[in-house]
């Protein structure tokens, strides 16, 4: 067996007893990599370190569901390099993860979760078929996730661990609490936290890290995302609680990353195209929320999908934006 570290992850070959459970977790961890756009297994490494400092028990829900997913795609034969890259595991472990967030855990739970992660690979690979145009994002992931809770509601055994949001008609909001330095610090760390609904600023700071191992570029874009979209969010008088947790900075940071360092060709248009997606993308999550709110659904990450396609589907009519 021939092992050799690369800069982006690790190579075993392809001979030898070990070669092929080393590759599939080098597999994995780019898939808990590719939440954040990065085809990187050491970025995964430290995404999964960053989720371990505040629970293990979550960290361990995005490994196997990264697993689920890609084990259930090359068992069903997808293309070689897309498992590889980790194109088949994000979803899944973004699904683990929320499903181990949302509901009790209980060994039930844990087998609707690798059973959800391993369906939300098949949704990404209908999503890659019929829209190729298209990015898939995490669509499969909101899908799926929300497929699962509103399931919830009917089947006694799938309790709900307390975060579900209350169903309710949408009230009009207050401005609440006092934004302060301290808020905006802690909130532009918890919005990166928040992509893994971590609301802590320790596990923010291992995902900027994370993002610095892959992409400098990458991790001030998350940064900025985040920042800009706590800063619209306070100033149409969000409240300083949803603040400080992030709740208005993570889809801003995933919007920006994908358009500046995924998508977009590098210009000074294509960046400021995708700080004016992130701009916007905090009155899309509230309007989202508020939709939601009478199924007591929560929005997760449908603000980022919704804005990336809308602004990538529009891309094309400006000459000074140009797609990848």
């Amino acid at each position: 067996m021939t092992l050799r570290w690369t800069r982006d992850g690790l190579d075993a070959g392809s001979d030898g007893v070990l070669a092929l459970p080393l590759n599939l977790l080098d597999n994995l961890l780019r898939g808990v990599g590719q939440v954040m756009f990065q085809n990187n297994s050491y970025t995964g490494v430290l995404f999964v370190a960053g989720i371990a400092c505040n629970s293990w028990v979550l960290a361990l829900a995005v490994v196997l569901g990264a697993g689920a997913g890609t084990l259930v795609a090359a068992w069903l034969g997808a293309k070689r390099d897309l498992l590889r890259s980790g194109m088949f595991g994000f979803n899944g472990a973004l699904v683990a993860l929320a499903v181990l967030v949302f509901l009790t855990p209980s060994a039930l739970t844990w087998a609707c979760a690798l059973l959800a992660a391993a369906c939300a690979s098949i949704l990404m690979a209908a999503l890659l078929v019929h829209q190729p145009r298209l990015p898939a994002l995490t669509a499969p992931f909101v899908i799926t996730t929300l497929c699962v809770f509103l399931a919830a509601a009917r089947l006694g055994r799938l309790e709900p661990s307390g975060l579900l949001p209350t169903a309710e008609l949408p009230q009009t909001a207050t401005v609440e609490g006092v934004v302060t330095l301290t808020t905006l610090i802690h909130g532009v760390f918890t919005g990166v936290g928040q992509v893994f609904f971590q609301n802590s600023i320790c596990s923010g700071l291992l995902f900027v890290a994370a993002l610095l191992v892959a992409s400098p570029r990458a991790a001030v874009m998350a940064l900025t995302g985040s920042l800009l979209g706590l800063l619209v969010a306070w100033a149409m008088g969000a409240a300083e609680p949803a603040i400080r947790a992030g709740m208005y900075g993570y889809n801003s940071a995933l919007v920006a990353l994908a358009l500046a360092c995924v998508f977009l060709r590098r210009s000074p248009a294509g960046y400021a195209y995708a700080l004016l997606a992130a701009g916007i993308t905090p009155f899309v999550a509230a309007a989202t929320t508020a939709a939601l709110a009478p199924l007591g659904m929560p929005a997760l990450t449908l603000p980022f999908v919704l804005v990336a396609w809308l602004f990538l589907r529009a891309a094309p009519a400006f000459t000074r934006v140009q797609v990848q």
